[in-house]
């Protein structure tokens, strides 16, 4: 499929070109949860909602280390990685009841990652025809809600999954 730049697209590459920082390393470090959509944080990553979305729900674990790839985070961070997509599967699960999931790590940008000096894990509900004329033809995502919305609903229903 060819890609044609759509308007998230491009406004995720203007903005990521203009930091050269790690957005991965900065975003833990803000106080402001809301603003900058981490749902929850845990002892070695943090989950947080995708600013240019697939689908509505879709989120990433990211651990708080700055490493490229899967195999050098320590073991701790691996098993935290995980255990957090399967709470992130349960409380999307309660919020959306999708049809499905796909999970993903991007290692390395011959792989797809768009920030490959920071490994970081997809979480993606998916319900069938989830891809339509307007994704596979006109390029563009048309999500039901805004990201706001998205993050309150997410991070009410992860309160009420894991008090």
């Amino acid at each position: 499929m060819n890609y044609i730049w759509s308007p998230w697209r491009m406004a995720y590459i203007e903005n990521h070109n203009r930091d050269e920082r790690c957005v991965f390393c900065i975003a833990p470090t803000i106080a402001d949860w809301q603003e900058h959509l981490i749902v929850y944080r845990g002892q070695y990553s943090y989950i947080i909602l995708n600013r240019y979305p697939y689908t509505s729900g879709h989120l990433m674990i990211v651990p708080y280390n700055h490493d490229p790839s899967l195999e050098v985070l320590p073991p701790q961070a691996r098993a935290e990685l995980m255990e957090l997509a399967s709470q992130a599967i349960e409380v999307l699960r309660a919020a959306y009841h999708p049809e499905g999931f796909n999970l993903g790590i991007n290692i390395g940008a011959s792989a797809g990652a768009g920030i490959a000096d920071h490994v970081h894990l997809h979480v993606v509900p998916r319900w069938a025809g989830d891809t339509n004329f307007m994704s596979s033809l006109g390029h563009t995502r048309v999500l039901p809600e805004s990201l706001e919305d998205t993050y309150r609903r997410i991070k009410d229903e992860w309160e009420k999954e894991h008090r």
